[in-house]
């Protein structure tokens, strides 16, 4: 599937038309305060131009997993209220409880071109997640041109985000989709070189075709984090109480295998920071010491890479020109536990290639850690990028409108 070929919403005539927008707004609330509005700002762009250009914009999407029912603490209300003021224009919300009701019919009904409307979460609908026709043809009847600007939402298959594409004339990507399509699909299809990867996070098994598929495309594969020690242990390591997925050992030793054979530089862990147990809570201070990576004593558990480890990952890092992390190295919430994955995060902020964070705890890292503006892209989608690393189809993607 050519990712590239598809409509943008450039591609549309939107003037005076309908247009159903399905953004990603499900950010975290507090007490009905929005507490970290990235979602909300990285959606501007597409609905200030088909302001811009005269369509009557009608936004949705899901918020948290209300499981196919009302529940107030998922309402897009605080959304439409944060939303009005970044565009600075009044965004009607549609308060219906089965998303496309009476206020949003009479909402869409009454729009003038260049008017927002917000309908309300759209998993409050059972059949949203089932992908179940008649929700589809309800957002549907709603529009004559639907826009996915969603791509933390990209590898459902859900009414939302791929059923309603079947019932309008025309669909296409926003300007996030397609930005996200460019920098992902290039680094894994087209590649400047040489592509360093670097995976991280705590299991084998969430990983494993992302591991696969890149060794077939990277020149070298870095693995840190918790999947780490499955890799050590592979290579006969004892790895003390550290996180093990004992029935992935076997296939990480192959993989290791396949990475001498394909010559891409597979780099593991020299050194780890080695502890007595997890802290709890997680930001606990806590006492560490820094052993060889075939070194853990039986006794304790790793839950960082060491210095040597953070040069040597630095060091390849220096030498790329496009990279692709995702995953942080260590248990990056602890102070002394995020080391490893601040060292990395600077490699990728003074390098001049390519760098592009994969979404998820590796996105969380980067911009608590102070580092998000100095990366060409910070994925929205953890899933979806996981995926997308995968090599596969992604629904939200492939359902709209070729060019």
């Amino acid at each position: 599937m050519n990712l590239l070929n598809k409509k943008t919403v450039e591609d549309l005539n939107v003037q005076g038309k309908r247009v159903l927008v399905r953004c990603d707004f499900n950010v975290p609330l507090k007490n009905g305060v929005i507490t970290d509005e990235n979602r909300i700002v990285a959606a501007l762009p597409t609905i200030q131009y088909l302001i811009k250009n005269g369509a009557k914009v009608i936004l949705c999407s899901h918020l948290g997993k209300p499981k196919g029912e009302p529940k107030p603490e998922f309402s897009l209300a605080p959304v439409a209220v944060r939303l009005s003021e970044k565009l600075g224009c009044e965004v009607v919300f549609a308060a219906d409880d089965v998303v496309v009701g009476d206020n949003a019919r009479k909402a869409v009904a009454e729009m003038k071109d260049g008017e927002v409307v917000l309908l309300q979460n759209t998993r409050y609908r059972a059949e949203e997640t089932k992908n179940g026709e008649a929700f589809s043809k309800d957002l549907a009847s709603l529009c004559d041109l639907f826009v996915n600007d969603a791509f933390g939402a990209a590898h459902r298959a859900h009414c939302s985000t791929v059923g309603v594409a079947s019932f309008v004339e025309e669909s296409a990507n926003g300007y996030l989709m397609a930005k996200e399509i460019k920098f992902l699909g290039n680094a894994v299809e087209n590649p400047v070189r040489p592509f360093v990867t670097i995976l991280g996070g705590a299991k084998v098994a969430d990983k494993l075709n992302v591991i696969e598929n890149l060794l077939n495309k990277a020149d070298t594969l870095i693995i840190g984090g918790g999947m780490a020690y499955t890799f050590l242990a592979a290579k006969g390591y004892s790895v003390g109480t550290s996180l093990l997925d004992a029935e992935k050992i076997d296939y990480c030793r192959e993989m290791l295998v396949r990475a001498e054979q394909k010559g891409v530089k597979l780099l593991l862990p020299v050194d780890c920071k080695i502890v007595a147990s997890f802290p709890d809570p997680i930001d606990a201070p806590i006492d560490f010491e820094v052993v060889n990576a075939d070194a853990i004593p039986a006794d304790k558990m790793s839950l960082d890479i060491g210095p040597k480890t953070a040069e040597l990952f630095a060091n390849e890092v220096k030498l790329a020109k496009t990279v692709v992390w995702n995953g942080p190295m260590g248990v990056f919430e602890n102070p002394v536990l995020a080391e490893g994955t601040i060292a990395v995060a600077k490699a990728l902020a003074q390098t001049d290639a390519t760098t592009i964070i994969g979404g998820g705890d590796s996105a969380a890292a980067v911009n608590t850690l102070g580092f998000g503006d100095k990366m060409s892209h910070i994925s929205t989608g953890g899933g979806a990028s996981l995926e997308f690393l995968e090599g596969k189809e992604l629904p939200g993607i492939a359902a709209m409108s070729d060019k």
